[in-house]
């Protein structure tokens, strides 16, 4: 592509380059960079793509776009925001997938990964849509997985995901809006058709700083849709919403353009009316917790906006399989329940315990870890929900990073202090899990925290395989074979 349509919407300051220059490919990570292509400079969250100039020329790069003016002699094109070029760049390189799709994004601290499949299979089963999936669990084209590595890509790898599934005929795109995305400009210049906010609690504040930053980010969403569809019981929604450009849609359980009435909760999910304009059409979903009722009502109002009556959305949700790592069920030989759950944030956490408080008949035992290299404040915070609501805590490692796990058990333990609830310390995650098995007593429920869908876990720089699900299923062969 020649240079100057490459560089079509995006705000130049100042330019040293051949605009008639033929470009053959784009890259932002220097290490990938190809001989004859475009070198996007970022100022990055770790480290400045400035520096990595130098060697973008020296795989051989044409041109270098930039904010701050580069050495005598590499032709550069200036503009002041690299971040919103490279969102720019990426929709002219891939023709502008997007335009021709219908989008959905969903944004929040919980909810969102339910939220979008709950509107996936709506979308599919009530409009006959082929739909694309972006999101935390996984990326998906129709039925086809697709690894993901972060919540939302990077704004060129998001249009290169966006004209895959326009190619393979999608109509309709499903996606998570994280924060750093929004702050980062990753869904730069992307219109959506309907965002969605499902709640705002403490999270990413090692990045965001504050609460109010972190709410800032989530707002963004709210100027680049044309409806926009809010839980209106989270104490943060009037900030979120304050500064919109679309039409507001606001549901929840009190006074609300859609509302939950005749609440029903169990151990087989949740089953409430959903009422608009005084007209009541009755839901069901089969995953449990409170919390539920919010995502529900998320997925019902953003599929109205998108053309679909609330009746046929319900008859969809009551047969929606369970989104894997969200209250998942993992099966044992034991007399006891085990679940999966992503919860890692506090909010996250007591969600999902007082939704099993709700239906468990033997005690509520969770395990869980919090992550190194990320906000420490949530520690404490974390285990001082464990301790009031569940009977027995096992605090182990999650993802460390670069931290030592130890001391991340310890800012875990001081909000467990002063507590009666039991706990024990097992600081190795496998061998926590088979505490958690060798010790479940008749009737519990075991929640295993913070992992869910991963399958993983980061030790330093290093990602190692580790699925709860294998190590379940392997440690509860082996205690059969004992028996």
């Amino acid at each position: 592509m020649i240079l100057s349509e490459l560089l079509q919407g995006v705000d130049i300051l100042e330019s040293s380059a051949d605009l008639s220059v033929e470009i053959s490919s784009v890259s932002y990570d220097s290490r990938q960079t190809k001989p004859g292509g475009l070198f996007v400079a970022m100022a990055g969250y770790e480290t400045d793509g400035h520096r990595f100039i130098p060697m973008a020329m020296e795989k051989g790069a044409a041109c270098v776009l930039c904010q701050e003016k580069p050495e005598a002699g590499i032709p550069y094109v200036r503009t002041a925001d690299s971040r919103a070029a490279l969102a720019q760049v990426g929709r002219n390189w891939y023709g502008d997938p997007a335009a021709g799709m219908t989008l959905a994004g969903v944004t929040g601290t919980n909810g969102k990964t339910t939220t979008t499949y709950l509107l996936k299979d709506i979308l599919e089963q009530c409009l006959g849509a082929k739909v694309g999936l972006i999101g935390t669990n996984q990326n998906m084209i129709g039925s086809e997985i697709l690894p993901t590595e972060r919540t939302t890509p990077e704004s060129f790898e998001l249009q290169g995901l966006f004209r895959r599934m326009a190619d393979a005929g999608c109509t309709h795109v499903v996606m998570e809006v994280s924060s750093h995305a929004l702050f980062l400009k990753r869904v730069g210049g992307v219109r959506f058709a309907v965002g969605v906010f499902t709640n705002l609690t403490q999270d990413h504040l090692d990045f965001h700083g504050t609460m109010e930053n972190y709410c800032g980010a989530k707002s963004l969403l709210f100027r680049q849709c044309d409806v926009g569809v809010y839980n209106s019981d989270d104490p943060w929604a009037e900030r979120v919403m304050a500064e919109a450009s679309c039409r507001r849609v606001s549901v929840g359980e009190r006074a609300a353009g859609l509302t939950a009435e005749n609440i029903r909760l169990s151990a087989g999910g949740v089953a409430f009316d959903a009422v608009e304009n005084g007209a009541v059409t009755p839901v069901q979903v089969g995953i449990p917790g409170g919390f539920m009722v919010y995502n529900t009502l998320g997925a019902l109002a953003a599929a109205k906006a998108l053309g679909v009556p609330l009746a046929d959305s319900a008859r969809v949700l009551a047969h929606c399989a369970h989104v894997k790592g969200r209250v998942e069920v993992v099966p044992t030989s034991g007399d006891y329940t085990m679940l999966i759950d992503y919860a890692h944030t506090p909010d996250a956490l007591e969600n999902v315990l007082n939704a099993v408080r709700g239906f468990a008949r033997g005690r509520v035992v969770v395990l869980f870890g919090c992550g190194g290299d990320r906000d420490r404040t949530k520690r404490p915070l974390m285990g001082a929900i464990a301790a009031r609501l569940a009977d027995f805590v096992i605090v182990t490692s999650d993802n460390p990073r670069t931290e030592e796990p130890g001391a991340i058990i310890q800012d875990i333990l001081a909000g467990m202090a002063g507590t009666d609830t039991e706990y024990a310390v097992v600081e190795n995650r496998v061998e926590a899990i088979r505490y958690a098995m060798d010790h479940a007593q008749p009737e519990d429920v075991v929640i295993l925290a913070g992992k869910g869908h991963e399958t993983y876990q980061i030790v330093g720089h290093e990602k190692r395989h580790l699925d709860e699900r294998e190590i379940v299923a392997d440690y509860d062969a082996q205690r059969k074979e004992r028996a």
